[in-house]
């Protein structure tokens, strides 16, 4: 199994790039392109959520207890004085941080139903709706951070496979066909779960008409070369 810098360090080496791409061939603005970067290397470390002693669980834990409090902060402003805005925050994050986080332990297993295809799927679903609703990004946007978070998450899994092979004596380790799988068909319910969490995901999120609206007006191949010829020349 690949350890947490190979994760988000290969993750990132290849988010960047395709990142850029959909700036440069029109698909993006360039903050639009640095957000699917950060989506894809965010992606990269979210299967081992499942892990208790990993630092994936403890940095994604962080950031959704820093995103809760803020948007307490958000919601309560105006009813509220200062310190007691600052307490309830205070209060959101860590309620996230150690009881929610704790259960969530108890409830998952290490390369269980969250180290499968079907949870990159859930993650994407529940990213899109959170940061259209919750960030005001566009639908387009939303939708990208999404399928770069897809990608992070399946790059993360196709490395756990290919660190289960041992290419010096070209046999597989027990770990292999752990990671890169549909579903852990032995976690009915938890597989369950993940179905109802796309579905609900999908039903909250933004139309999808955004994409299609931008690949109607994507450029040939030839006025890209052409474009990037002249922004070298120029």
């Amino acid at each position: 199994m690949a350890d947490f810098k190979t994760h988000v360090t290969v993750a990132a080496v290849l988010s960047a790039p395709l990142a850029a791409s959909t700036f440069i061939m029109g698909f993006a603005t360039m903050n639009e392109a640095v957000f699917y970067a950060l989506a894809g290397t965010l992606g990269g470390m979210l299967p081992d959520i499942d892990a208790d002693e990993s630092i994936a669980i403890r940095l994604v834990f962080r950031l959704f207890g820093v995103l809760v409090a803020g948007l307490t902060i958000t919601l309560w402003m105006d009813q509220l004085i200062h310190w007691q805005l600052l307490a309830l925050a205070t209060g959101s994050y860590l309620i996230v941080r150690f009881p929610i986080q704790w259960v969530f332990e108890q409830f998952t297993v290490h390369r269980g139903a969250l180290h499968s295809l079907l949870a990159n799927l859930m993650f994407t679903a529940l990213t899109v709706p959170i940061v259209y609703h919750f960030f005001s990004l566009e639908a387009k946007t939303a939708w990208g951070i999404g399928g770069f978070i897809f990608l992070g998450s399946t790059i993360h899994l196709i490395l756990d496979e290919l660190y289960s092979i041992e290419l010096s004596g070209m046999r597989l380790k027990r770990s292999f066909g752990t990671a890169l799988k549909l579903t852990d068909w032995g976690e009915p319910f938890a597989s369950l779960v993940l179905v109802f969490s796309c579905a609900l995901g999908y039903w909250l999120s933004p139309d999808t008409d955004a994409w299609l609206f931008t690949l109607a007006w994507l450029p040939e191949p030839a006025q890209v070369s052409e474009w990037i010829a002249q922004e070298f020349n120029g």
